[in-house]
């Protein structure tokens, strides 16, 4: 379909691209790199090719969140987060941002936060998974209480905050040892970022906060499938979860999911029968991805007509007020 509205596509600046180059074999890194700094030029042409009529940007990964010093993941957000800006004012009808988050300071990022959506009008934030925190080898997670004034300044800001994967730390990847292939977008993003996901539903924080929204990729990060089964054991043998409802009912209520890099029709239905069709958007996670993939996958899926126009477009505009978006 045209009129498409995608929101996990990335972008780099100079200071954080090569993080990206291990995600890619060596001889596709130079068309990577291309891609990830250009907004523009190639980037605007395929959108047009493909019937996207507008890209929400966020940074590349882990970028932020790999930089245990506060000061200078501050620094380095502020510096992309001013570049996406300029960026977005050459086609505010074609480009919209997220803000890339100094997570490793709680009072930073809101800081942060704030500057992007109140006056750089950004959509909301894209932070990649966990943060090291004054030493590389840290994982802090945003369940934490730390974390809570965060949250409570996002639902009040009114955006939506996407939880993008990135790969456990070095020291935490024993499961994958011999297998690097399952590192990755191929199994290792989702487990991370699932658990990172049910640690926030179970912590009891949308009870607090009941109007924040998230966003995850992938088809749901494998969460769709399994959300039952994980509230079936927690009520058989609870072990003093805060969480006042069933996980399932924060999956509905405070996500959203999208598409991005999981063109499978037979998931995106099961997907679609968990969580519904309001609760989803498309995306394509170029460039890691071809959009060409994407928008050939979903203009043809077996879903209805209704149903394609609400996670193509219609769930994208009321959840970012796109409703100047034409």
């Amino acid at each position: 379909m045209n009129g498409t509205i995608a929101l996990e596509e990335h972008f780099a600046v100079n200071e954080t691209v090569d993080e990206s180059k291990q995600f890619m074999p060596e001889s596709l890194w130079t068309e990577l790199k291309a891609r990830l700094l250009d907004i523009q030029d190639k980037r605007l042409a395929l959108m047009d090719k493909y019937g996207i009529e507008m890209m929400i940007l966020s940074l590349n990964a882990p970028a932020i969140q790999a930089i245990p010093d506060a000061k200078q993941a501050s620094e380095l957000s502020r510096i992309a987060n001013d570049f996406l800006a300029d960026q977005i004012q050459k086609r505010p009808n074609r480009f919209a941002g997220f803000a890339a988050l100094p997570m490793q300071d709680p009072d930073a990022a809101i800081a942060e936060l704030t500057r992007c959506v109140k006056e750089l009008r950004f959509k909301g934030a894209l932070v990649n998974g966990f943060s090291q925190v004054k030493t590389m080898d840290s994982a802090v997670y945003y369940d934490l209480p730390q974390y809570w004034p965060f949250w409570q300044a996002v639902e009040e800001l009114g955006v939506p905050f996407y939880l993008h994967p990135r790969n456990p730390l070095h020291t935490q990847q024993l499961i994958y040892e011999g297998h690097p292939w399952l590192l990755g977008p191929t199994w290792a993003f989702a487990v991370e970022t699932a658990t990172h996901a049910l640690r926030l539903m179970s912590s009891g924080l949308f009870d607090k906060y009941p109007r924040l929204q998230v966003i995850l990729g992938h088809l749901g990060e494998g969460l769709p499938a399994s959300i039952w089964r994980a509230d079936h054991r927690i009520k058989k043998f609870s072990r003093g979860i805060p969480a006042a409802k069933p996980l399932s009912e924060y999956l509905r209520s405070n996500f959203y999911i999208t598409t991005a890099g999981n063109f499978r029709t037979q998931t995106l239905i099961g997907v679609m029968m968990e969580v519904g069709a309001d609760r989803l958007l498309f995306s394509t996670d170029y460039p890691f991805e071809e959009v060409s993939d994407a928008a050939d996958w979903f203009r043809s899926a077996e879903i209805s007509e209704t149903d394609r126009l609400k996670i193509g477009r219609l769930n994208a505009m009321k959840l970012f007020n796109l409703a100047s978006c034409q």
